[in-house]
């Protein structure tokens, strides 16, 4: 049975946090059992010289999205990303950026997530994949957890 609360309580604690309060204002999260679901509206702001976004945008979105997929599952603590590997597979200049990520394998510390950026078209933009531990940073009001 999915927990609901637990989901929303994600999703509050992801959206109050600085860097999306700031740089990233307007980004959005939908987390399910195993999954989560990022959207953002493209900004100059996130451009590098060549006026597509900057990688560091496709990777912000793949692992968010990965990371709460795994933290979905995981109700006591914050995970952490141990390692995560990008691949950029269009630019993209306009429109919303979706992600989409996946619990992929899971044991008792080790989880392993995918996910995916498209376009707003629906065109494949980047994938990543990535490695997730259990931090020891209890999930509590503290952190934006309520």
């Amino acid at each position: 049975m999915e927990d609901n609360s637990h989901f929303r309580k994600l999703e509050r604690m992801y959206l109050s946090a600085p860097v999306n309060e700031g740089i990233y204002k307007g980004i959005t999260i939908n987390i399910l059992h195993e999954k989560a679901e990022l959207t953002l509206d493209i900004e100059e702001k996130f451009f590098h010289a060549a006026n597509a976004i900057h990688g560091s945008v496709y990777f912000k979105m793949l692992d968010d999205a990965a990371f709460f997929a795994v933290n979905s599952i995981v109700n006591d603590v914050f995970v952490y990303t141990v390692s995560f590997n990008v691949q950029l597979l269009r630019p993209v200049t306009h429109g919303i950026v979706r992600s989409v990520g996946e619990l992929k394998f899971k044991s008792n510390n080790l989880f392993i997530a995918d996910a995916e950026l498209f376009d707003q078209n629906g065109k494949l933009a980047g994938r990543g994949s990535g490695n997730f531990m259990k931090s020891k940073i209890a999930l509590t009001e503290d952190i934006g957890y309520r």
